[in-house]
C-alpha cells in the first residue's frame, strides 16, 4: 500500500484565504472544490454545522481521489447560538457587524483530514472567541467600504483592518480565525504519517 508520506495532498476548498495559509507549510498540494450543500439543518448549532460541513467537504473529495489525503474545513460565526455565514454583500455585512458590536462571537472553525484508502479520518473543532468593540455605524461603514469582507464568515478579516473592530481574541491557534488552524493541521498530518518539517 502506498505510504501516506508520498500521497497527494488536496485542499477541499476554493477559499483563497485557506490556500494562502496552507502555502505557509511549503507542502505540495492541489485545490479541489468539494461541491457540498452548506445549508444548515433545522435546529443545528453553529459548532455542529461547522463540523458536519468540514467532514462532508473532505469526504466528498476523498471519495473521488481515494489515494490522496484531503483537508476539509468550514467556519461558522456563532453569535449567541445564531450562525452567521458569509454576508455576500454590504447590506448583510452591515447587519452582521451591527449585531456583533459589543458582543463576544465564537468563530467555530472545524477541520477534517481524510484518506479513503488508508482509512485515516480525523476531525477537530478549534473555537476562537472574539470580543468586539462597540463600534459606531460610521466606523463599520468605513471598514466595509475599505475592505469589502463579503466572503468572510462574520463580515470581518482579522488579518486586515477588521482587527480594529475587535477588543480581544482568545484562542490557541492564531490561524484558526482566518479559516485554517495550522497548528492543529500540522498535528493531524503528523498523525497521518505526512512529514511537515522534512522526513518524519
Amino acid at each position: 500500500m502506498q505510504s501516506l508520506a508520498t500521497r497527494a495532498l488536496i485542499l477541499a476548498s476554493t477559499s483563497r484565504y485557506r490556500r494562502t495559509l496552507l502555502e505557509r507549510l511549503q507542502l505540495p498540494f492541489s485545490v479541489q472544490a468539494p461541491g457540498v450543500d452548506e445549508t444548515s439543518l433545522a435546529g443545528e448549532p453553529p459548532s455542529a454545522l461547522a463540523r458536519r460541513l468540514a467532514l462532508a467537504k473532505a469526504t466528498a473529495v476523498a471519495d473521488g481521489t481515494p489515494h490522496s489525503v484531503v483537508i476539509g474545513c468550514d467556519q461558522v460565526a456563532d453569535l449567541n447560538g445564531q450562525a452567521l455565514g458569509k454576508p455576500g454583500n454590504y447590506e448583510n455585512a452591515l447587519r452582521q457587524l451591527r449585531a456583533m458590536r459589543g458582543q463576544t462571537v465564537v468563530f467555530q472553525t472545524a477541520m477534517a483530514v481524510v484518506c479513503r484508502e488508508s482509512g485515516f479520518c480525523e476531525e477537530v473543532l478549534v473555537p476562537v472567541r472574539v470580543a468586539y468593540r462597540d463600534a459606531s455605524d460610521a466606523e463599520i461603514d468605513f471598514y466595509l467600504r475599505a475592505e469589502e469582507p463579503y466572503d468572510c464568515a462574520g463580515s470581518v478579516k482579522s488579518e486586515g483592518m477588521g482587527i480594529a473592530l475587535m477588543h480581544s481574541i482568545d484562542n490557541d491557534d492564531p490561524t484558526a480565525l482566518i479559516g485554517l488552524p495550522l497548528i492543529r493541521l500540522s498535528a493531524l498530518l503528523r498523525q497521518a504519517g505526512i512529514p511537515v518539517l522534512g522526513s518524519s
